[in-house]
């Protein structure tokens, strides 16, 4: 009996690391996995949403209102699991404050409790160790619902090396089947 296919929204934020989202998306299709990526409007500087489209085999979601009504809900209910990398400083506060002012944390907002969030941070070593930033990390931590793929260290888009770097998309779809499987 063939397993049956689960269904993994990801949440792809505005920063260099983002093209690490395409591998990620190709690597869940290439293991059977239904994808359906939502991207911030900023990361439209980054990437394109149809390279994302064309990897996912999906319509990719940017806006709140361009797509059908309650389109976050939707996405809340298909999914199975979220994947949100790289995370952003921005966006990691405002889930932990339950900041909902875009689709993809208006999406988080509507998850049903049971269902798991993957939160891979990416972003310069000084912001990742701003305080306020690790005291919302603290927070998110201390919410079951969320498994949090701290960044490395290694070489920074600021050219220099520090911890920040997002880890790599095997390392995210490891974690991905470790936590379905249970």
């Amino acid at each position: 009996m063939a397993r049956m296919r689960k269904n993994i929204v990801v949440g792809v934020c505005a920063g260099i690391s983002s093209y690490k989202s395409c591998y990620l998306v190709s690597l869940l299709r290439k293991e059977n996995f239904s994808v359906k990526v939502v991207m911030t409007p900023n990361t439209l500087h980054f990437v394109t949403p149809l390279v994302f489209e064309t990897l996912s085999a999906n319509p990719v979601y940017v806006d709140m209102f361009e797509r059908e009504h309650l389109t976050h809900i939707s996405l809340a209910e298909w999914c199975d699991l979220g994947v949100i990398a790289p995370l952003t400083a921005n966006t990691l506060s405002k889930i932990a404050l339950g900041i909902s002012d875009n689709l993809l944390t208006t999406f988080i907002c509507a998850l049903p409790p049971s269902k798991r969030i993957i939160l891979v941070p990416a972003m310069n070593e000084n912001m990742w160790k701003n305080s306020i930033i690790q005291k919302n990390l603290k927070e998110l931590k201390r919410l079951k619902r969320f498994v949090i793929l701290e960044p490395k260290r290694g070489r920074l888009a600021c050219r220099k090396d520090g911890v920040g770097r997002m880890v790599e998309p095997e390392e995210i779809l490891a974690k991905i089947k470790s936590i379905l499987k249970k």
